[in-house]
């Protein structure tokens, strides 16, 4: 992986271990050679990351809508700043530069945009590695929601298996480097291939 998505919030959450994750996780990137593919602000776990991964001479590449770039403080210190019009323009321009993508805690926005992206893994649209980096069991919850759907009909063991998710960011790392798609999207039957 060259270009690596993070999403997380523009908040900073109530526990110094995000925040201690965040710069970790940035850290480990440039350590492997990955440029941090972002939101574009400076504030919150965004800012964590990004200043992490700057500070220790690595690329990080905003991505964030020009209605955006004062609420969310754009980042002023990015390698690269792309400017969108809309939310969607920003989610498929931080689709279509990344080869990965990592989901941190966060709020709507953070779970709007994981979610896409392991909706179009699950349509076959990529055959990219999709992480939750689980600090302090933030994504507990969501993955026991996930199994539910699976449980109940609405969602595929193997739909459920694209995720990765982990609580150590060398593992997490690790397995997203190691990633294999499922050959078959949703919507084909293996017959039908």
């Amino acid at each position: 992986m060259k270009n690596l998505s993070v999403f997380c919030g523009a908040s900073a959450g109530n526990k110094e271990i995000y925040k201690l994750k965040a710069e970790e996780l940035g850290r480990k990137m440039v350590e492997k050679n990955i440029d941090l593919v972002f939101g574009g602000g400076k504030v919150g776990m965004m800012g964590f990351i990004a200043d992490e991964v700057l500070k220790n001479s690595g690329k990080a590449i905003g991505v964030i809508p020009h209605f955006l770039s004062s609420k969310e403080i754009e980042h002023s210190g990015c390698t690269k700043i792309i400017r969108t019009e809309t939310m969607h323009e920003r989610k498929m321009e931080i689709f279509k530069i990344s080869e990965g993508a990592i989901a941190m805690p966060g709020g709507y926005g953070t779970f709007d945009e994981v979610f896409e992206m392991l909706t179009w893994a699950q349509l076959g649209l990529h055959k990219y590695p999709i992480g939750f980096l689980n600090v302090n069991s933030y994504f507990d919850h969501l993955y026991k929601m996930l199994q539910n759907m699976r449980d109940e009909g609405f969602l595929k063991q193997e739909n459920l298996d694209m995720i990765i998710i982990e609580e150590d960011v060398d593992t997490l790392i690790y397995k997203m480097e190691n990633y294999i798609a499922p050959d078959v999207p949703k919507w084909i039957k293996q017959d039908e291939i």
